[in-house]
């Protein structure tokens, strides 16, 4: 794996055979991460840390295995992440018992990211009807599993609820990033999607802070690719995602360039909602989307980009601006 800072694809929460309605092996999953161009993937087992290390000596210099848990409550799922050897999370309780954010603050006391794993997922116990407050990161777009479709109903629910709240938590220095993982149970899922993050080199510790910060963009495929910056005509260097730009409040232009998802749509988002809307060439190949905005207007822009048919194809987390 080439080293160094640049942008490192994952999928965060991926089953075997260890979790109930999974099929395959660590092996084969390990062996289907490389195969799909994957940099790293977290070993998220229902309940369980106990079979990391037979993940971790499936690992190498190519593709670095996080240790996890999914943690399923009575009343929601959620991730986490980066559990120390041996390290295993609770989850006997349910909402009424006012118990979870007890165990996630000793998971991010040990290092651990705590994400809100399918907020609205159609089943019981699913759904996640905690408060987001304590966690680190929302799941806002889950994987196929039981479904023939990369995008659902529950995706667009969940990013429309992480959408809404963005601009109230981004006013108050206290937001939450969106990532994106397959919840890989059966052959065929893993890596659609997955999180693409920005960290100085491929070990647990970085890419655990880029998540955190928001460092990242979420993509349906390995194919696709993005640039997504923000600058002012007096900017030194533009800003990307998850990064702040001081604006000194001059107009801020916003350049989005697009690679894979041919004929496909893109928006850009404020706390206005959508603010512009452009089309993709039909061949795939490079795009270039600008459109223009202020900190006056927003403290923040993200973009998303859709298929034809109107699935996601890649989204972002924000470029703040101050």
């Amino acid at each position: 794996m080439r080293a160094g800072r640049r942008w490192y694809r994952g999928d965060c929460h991926v089953h075997s055979l260890r979790s109930q309605g999974a099929d395959q092996t660590p092996a084969q999953l390990v062996a289907a991460a490389r195969a799909a161009g994957l940099d790293f993937i977290a070993v998220t087992e229902h309940n369980t840390a106990a079979a990391y290390d037979e993940w971790r000596a499936l690992s190498g210099d190519d593709l670095l295995v996080i240790p996890g848990q999914e943690v399923v409550t009575g009343t929601g799922h959620w991730l986490a992440l980066g559990l120390a050897p041996g390290q295993e999370v609770e989850w006997r309780y349910g909402v009424r018992d006012d118990a979870v954010h007890r165990h996630v603050a000793g998971v991010r006391r040990s290092g651990g990211l705590c994400v809100a794993a399918h907020p609205y997922a159609p089943y019981p116990s699913g759904t996640f009807m905690y408060p987001y407050e304590g966690f680190d990161a929302v799941e806002v777009w889950n994987g196929q599993w039981t479904s023939d479709l990369p995008w659902n109903a529950d995706n667009e629910a969940a990013l429309a609820e992480w959408g809404r709240t963005l601009a109230h938590d981004v006013h108050r220095g206290s937001w939450r990033p969106a990532i994106g993982n397959s919840d890989t149970h059966l052959e065929g899922q893993l890596g659609i999607p997955h999180t693409v993050a920005l960290a100085d080199e491929p070990s647990t510790p970085a890419l655990l802070t880029a998540l955190r910060t928001g460092r990242t963009w979420l993509a349906a495929a390995t194919t696709i690719d993005l640039t997504f910056e923000a600058h002012t005509a007096l900017s030194a260097t533009p800003a990307g995602i998850g990064e702040r730009l001081e604006t000194g409040g001059e107009p801020v232009v916003v350049r989005l360039e697009v690679h894979g998802v041919p004929s496909g749509t893109v928006t850009f988002h404020t706390e206005r909602g959508t603010t512009h809307r452009a089309s993709l060439p039909a061949d795939g190949g490079p795009g270039v989307v600008e459109g223009r905005t202020s900190a006056a207007e927003s403290p923040f822009v993200r973009a998303e980009i859709r298929h034809p048919n109107g699935h996601m194809a890649a989204l972002t987390n924000p470029i703040l601006l101050r």
